[in-house]
């Protein structure tokens, strides 16, 4: 498993999931919650990749990032983001 440092800013290639993002104890919630938000801006830039010819990925794992951020207590909020696949890395 990389350093923590490294696994908040890229946590797709530090964890096999984002169950393993909440189970890892040299994170705070902070980092947790961040590495998280990170990995699901990441597979929203990746969907759209996908829609325009480019790349493939999980389509599942989005969902699963929302129920650990919910199970963490940090649900997102869907009737307050930007109208985009993206909508920020702090939603």
């Amino acid at each position: 498993m990389a350093e923590p440092g490294a696994s908040v800013s890229d946590p797709a290639s530090a964890y096999a999931g984002p169950e393993e993002v909440a189970a890892d104890v040299r994170l705070s919630e902070a980092q947790k919650i961040s590495a998280l938000r990170q990995w699901a801006y990441d597979v929203r830039e990746l969907e759209v990749a996908e829609e325009e010819g480019m790349g493939d990925h999980d389509g599942d794992i989005l969902r699963r990032i929302q129920i650990v951020l919910a199970e963490l207590g940090h649900p997102v909020d869907s009737d307050h983001v930007a109208p985009s696949k993206q909508h920020s890395a702090t939603d």
